[in-house]
């Protein structure tokens, strides 16, 4: 093959290989989302008698709050049926609630892309 063929075939294959890796990222979820599935939604889904959140439940001045000043004490006598029955704050590790907090703000009724989790 001539030299002009190859440069065409690599430009086709470059164009593909980045093409799917694009599609691969875009359509996976933040991995908050799936720790606040685990961890969150089965005490804080539709109905429930904790009241129902998402991110887009809250702002995310009202998320950040939360977090910083709330979650604690709302949640160190829970315990995660789910995980053993510790208690929430001993289930999710601080990687985790990090995670599950960013996903919260990112998503809240006041960011660029709220969401909800359902």
């Amino acid at each position: 093959m001539n030299r002009a063929r190859w440069t065409v075939v690599l430009v086709i294959l470059v164009t593909v290989s980045l093409g799917l890796a694009n599609i691969a990222v875009a359509k996976k979820p933040p991995k908050g989302m799936d720790l606040y599935k685990e961890y969150c939604q089965s005490c804080h889904g539709p109905d429930s008698e904790n009241g129902e959140y998402t991110p887009m439940t809250l702002i995310q001045d009202q998320w950040n709050r939360f977090f910083d000043e709330k979650y604690v004490p709302a949640h160190m006598d829970v315990v995660d049926p789910n995980h053993d029955n510790k208690p929430v704050t001993d289930a999710i590790s601080a990687e985790d609630l990090e995670q599950i907090r960013e996903f919260a703000v990112d998503h809240a009724a006041d960011s660029e892309h709220p969401m909800t989790c359902g």
